[in-house]
């Protein structure tokens, strides 16, 4: 049966202010840089949005935009960010406090995926770790290394987890992770190596079962 005109609405379901607002306020909610000056922490967020939805570098995002800090500047803060694995947690409690009810529940396929980041240039003490070397890709074998956790729930991907990968670690089919995190507990279930994961929360909820997924999966040869 035709819908009528009255049934049908001019306005999307999502507008670019909707999105930008919803983004915004969730990672002001869970993510800590701490700024001064003209740089706020509302600023710097817009910045790195900006950057990351049109796949731009910060310094041409901060040459397009009027009024707002310069590039170094708003990497001078970015600097402050020093500390991996407390990153990485306030970035995992980010992703998982939008995580819609119906995946929260019962049991979900979660993938895994490894992802490759062309690195150039000599690493800082703190970057150095963090530097995965790789076959050679962008002109370079060295890359930064970060994995992902999602499900997808309707033909759409829900990220759970990110994880910065160490020069030192083995992503798939190590038993010996889990000790990576002293006091962390592990899965209630095997894992498989396989790049999916079936995985039914019976303690923990799914959301915190994605983030251990990829330091604590269990080896399970298939």
């Amino acid at each position: 049966m035709p819908l009528s005109p009255s049934s049908l609405s001019v306005e999307p379901a999502l507008t670019d202010e909707t999105t930008l607002s919803a983004t915004l306020d969730c990672l002001l909610e869970h993510l800590t840089i701490p700024t001064q000056g003209a740089c706020s922490p509302e600023t710097l967020m817009q910045i790195l949005i900006r950057a990351a939805s049109k796949q731009d570098s910060i310094e041409h995002t901060t040459q397009r935009l009027q009024g707002v800090p310069s590039g170094n500047t708003i990497r001078y803060h970015l600097d402050k960010l020093n500390h991996m694995q407390s990153l990485e947690a306030q970035l995992n409690q980010t992703l998982q406090s939008r995580v819609p009810p119906r995946i929260a529940k019962g049991k979900q396929r979660l993938a895994i995926d490894l992802h490759l980041l062309p690195y150039y240039g000599t690493p800082s003490e703190i970057e150095q770790p963090y530097i995965y070397r790789a076959q050679a890709k962008a002109g370079t074998t060295k890359f930064f290394a970060y994995a992902t956790v999602y499900v997808i729930a309707r033909n759409k991907r829900v990220t759970l987890a990110v994880h910065a990968v160490h020069r030192q670690e083995t992503l798939f089919g190590n038993p010996d992770l889990s000790a990576r995190r002293p006091g962390s507990p592990a899965l209630t279930h095997q894992a498989f190596v396989s790049g999916a994961w079936l995985f039914q929360c019976s303690r923990d909820s799914l959301a915190q079962g994605a983030q251990l997924a990829v330091c604590h999966a269990s080896y399970c040869p298939r």
